[in-house]
């Protein structure tokens, strides 16, 4: 399913969001892309196409599908937890805007 959402990225992208370009990597499962976002321009590659991405998103199908379709928003304890790993969290709630979510 989440391949579904990585399919259409770059037709839901809103353009300005990001103003420098900003790499995320997201392992979700068995599932492993780099997006790479920009002022005018969402990439997206299969696999880990950088060596340090500005932000890695790990966690598992469920929570990912919860996050992108049903709105939920990650707390504190579901980092703490390990339901999601991430280096920088703050920039979680931006991508999410760049794709009007």
């Amino acid at each position: 399913m989440q391949e579904d959402i990585f399919a259409t990225l770059q037709a839901s992208y809103q353009k300005g969001v990001f103003t420098v370009p900003t790499t995320f990597y997201f392992s979700i499962d068995d599932i492993k892309k780099t997006v790479t976002l920009d002022a005018d321009s969402c990439r997206i590659e299969d696999g880990k196409t950088v060596e340090n991405a500005d932000c890695f998103c790990k966690t598992s199908l469920e929570m990912f599908n919860r996050i992108w379709h049903d709105g939920y928003r990650p707390g504190m304890m579901d980092f703490m937890s390990g339901a999601i790993t991430s280096n920088a969290p703050f920039l979680l709630p931006q991508l999410l805007t760049a794709f009007g979510k």
